[in-house]
């Protein structure tokens, strides 16, 4: 929930793009240059899945190719925003009144 917030203040329609003319898509800004395919810029689209459909409502893509992402080199740390932001520091009260147990 940390990443979701701090890449995309949880709007999963959120496109940014980069100075190397990549982009990142979605509530996780999931990268074009290697993770999903936007048709502009060279991937390596390691998720195999259009970056539209990291947009996708229902967030299945976006979740399947976030776990793929964390089960890389380098893990949560992919993400710039987390390093920053949400690694090392408490995270219990993002979970609050989720009713997880």
């Amino acid at each position: 929930l940390c990443l979701a917030f701090v890449e995309s203040n949880f709007n999963i329609s959120k496109v940014h793009e980069n100075a190397d003319g990549s982009s990142d898509y979605g509530i996780f800004q999931i990268n074009s240059h290697y993770w999903c395919n936007d048709y502009r810029s060279h991937s390596e689209n390691f998720c195999h899945v259009d970056c539209q459909d990291i947009m996708h409502p229902n967030l299945l893509s976006a979740i399947t190719c976030a776990k793929k992402i964390v089960s890389a080199p380098g893990g949560m740390k992919n993400w710039v925003e987390w390093k920053l932001h949400c690694s090392g520091r408490p995270l219990n009260h993002w979970l609050t009144g989720c009713n997880l147990g």
